[in-house]
């Protein structure tokens, strides 16, 4: 099925439906219980909201570099828009015209905040499909009750080509991602990093 094909039909089935390398995939549940809690909408927007104002502060102090950052948005992993996942938040470059699609060539940052609906063989999958698409890097969010909270953010940076393996080992995937930062409440003030831009996030900004 081709991206075309997929908008020709009814809403209330379209919107339930992923394409994974032109396949038509049936994602309701998935989508029902990512749309569920509130916690998960909610830190997933005090993150997004965050990053953005952080790309503001980068772009003011460097005018030869443009992002933007936005929520729930297509990330088509290829060209003919055969393919494509709907992170909870992203990082791309800024766009040449408005309006355009999201490209995997475009897109510096995808990340995930976990939940009930992103089940670890759900999140490897989806890890398996924007390493293989080149997007650079990848976050998850991990959340904790009582008190609702973000309780730890990890950064993932794509690694490919030669890995160095023993002998008789080959990688099951040619592109992985490596756990590169890690950021926790009891550990870090906030999260500090250079990539894809400089940013100095605040658990405060995130709270609940």
């Amino acid at each position: 099925m081709t991206w075309d094909e997929l908008q020709q039909l009814p809403d209330e089935i379209a919107d339930f439906i992923e394409l994974r390398d032109g396949h038509p995939v049936w994602v309701a549940d998935e989508i029902m219980l990512r749309h569920g809690p509130m916690e998960h909408q909610r830190f997933g927007r005090r993150l997004t909201n965050a990053l953005e104002a952080a790309s503001k502060t980068a772009m003011a102090d460097n005018d030869k570099s443009c992002w933007q950052v936005e929520g729930e948005t297509n990330v088509f992993l290829a060209p003919d828009k055969s393919s494509y996942l709907t992170p909870d938040f992203l990082v791309c470059h800024c766009l040449g015209d408005e309006f355009d699609w999201v490209f995997a060539d475009d897109t510096l940052l995808v990340g995930e905040v976990l939940s009930p609906a992103n089940t670890p063989k759900l999140v490897e999958a989806k890890k398996k499909r924007y390493a293989a698409a080149g997007i650079p890097l990848y976050w998850e969010v991990e959340l904790a009750r009582d008190p609702a909270r973000i309780s730890a953010v990890r950064a993932y940076a794509l690694t490919t080509g030669e890995v160095h393996l023993r002998a008789g080992v080959t990688p099951l995937h040619p592109a992985n991602y490596i756990l590169a930062e890690e950021w926790t409440p009891e550990t870090h003030g906030g999260i500090e990093s250079n990539h894809p831009y400089p940013m100095n996030i605040e658990w405060s900004d995130l709270a609940f």
